[in-house]
């Protein structure tokens, strides 16, 4: 709160004090009253003023002062009101009053919006669960009578079957950041089913799965990672090189302080210019507006699912050469001691 603005925001006052002092200084003349008394009344009429002036600013300043600095410092600033001491003047009881009830009615609004997102969260999750029976179904029926489904329907079961996992955790990642349980995971295990999992892919498009060295454990969530793992292998065989020789090699690297684990493939590779926006919501690139329909969805859902987790998920990659993700896993030194 500068003192500048506020005398400009308050001439008004000091324009009718000068009007009120020269009328003042009027009648004094006017009576001929005596030069000392009329200075001395002056004096204290200026002093008065001037205290009641700057005391009436001192009082305001540290409030509004406060008010503004709170809420350029603070990430949320609707949290500005616990910050601040209820002010003794009344503009600014007026002021913290109409705070308090924007604050009020925030709150309650963000309840309600919280409550409506919980809610279609769990319809949501319920439409999956109900749709997976009739969905798996369809599946194990393809499976035991292949003389009754090519493999091109079997490949779209396959494919729904993993628009609605997508669906599951989106959901699940992007509403409850509580719904995951982190704890000693075996690598090799969740790589193993991820391979399982894609085999008919794998297969369809003769590509090799080459796993190396994962037998290590991290801190993890088993289901969210083996999602992960299985968003960057669909897409490894969605954008891969017509040659004769396609490989996903899985492998990890265990250092000090964290494990590296790395997923490469030798497909057409991603643009330079796209690289940095790979992992945002709805992004496609080039390859995806080229080759086959993309969502932009999973490296999107993977990235936050990594965030919430505590991963670091990181791409590179070079066009017609390969892509490499790497997925690092802070390790645990208390775990390391008690194990």
């Amino acid at each position: 709160m500068k003192l500048g603005l506020y005398f400009k925001d308050n001439f008004y006052k000091v324009l009718i004090f000068i009007i009120s002092y020269i009328i003042n200084l009027l009648v004094f003349l006017a009576f001929k009253v005596n030069k000392s008394v009329i200075i001395s009344s002056s004096f204290i009429y200026i002093i008065c003023f001037s205290l009641i002036f700057f005391i009436s600013y001192f009082r305001k300043k540290k409030f509004y002062t406060d008010l503004l600095l709170n809420i350029e410092s603070l990430d949320k600033a609707y949290l500005v009101l616990e910050t601040l001491t209820k002010p003794e003047f009344y503009e600014g009881e007026l002021v913290f009053k109409a705070l308090y009830e924007i604050n009020k009615s925030m709150s309650e609004n963000v309840n309600r919006i919280e409550s409506s997102l919980l809610d279609f969260k769990e319809y949501i999750e319920m439409w999956v669960h109900e749709i997976k029976i009739p969905l798996a179904t369809l599946i194990l029926f393809s499976n035991n009578h292949k003389d009754k489904f090519d493999k091109k329907t079997k490949l779209q079961l396959k494919r729904l079957e993993d628009y609605v996992d997508q669906v599951l955790y989106y959901t699940r990642c992007e509403n409850a950041p509580k719904d995951y349980l982190i704890k000693t995971t075996n690598l090799a295990k969740i790589i193993k089913n991820v391979g399982l999992k894609n085999m008919d892919y794998l297969l369809e498009n003769k590509i090799d799965y080459i796993v190396e060295n994962v037998n290590i454990s991290v801190l993890t969530d088993s289901k969210w990672l083996e999602f992960i793992l299985g968003q960057i292998v669909n897409n490894s065989i969605k954008y891969k090189r017509n040659i004769k020789n396609s490989y996903i090699k899985i492998k990890a690297i265990e250092e000090t302080c964290q494990i590296i684990l790395i997923i490469e493939d030798n497909g057409i590779g991603i643009k330079q210019s796209d690289l940095k926006q790979v992992f945002d919501k709805s992004f496609t690139g080039e390859n995806g507006r080229n080759g086959s329909k993309s969502t932009g969805m999973g490296l999107y859902i993977a990235k936050n699912m990594c965030n919430k987790l505590g991963h670091k998920i990181d791409i590179k990659s070079e066009e017609n050469k390969y892509t490499k993700v790497f997925i690092t896993f802070a390790k645990d030194k208390y775990y390391e001691v008690l194990k």
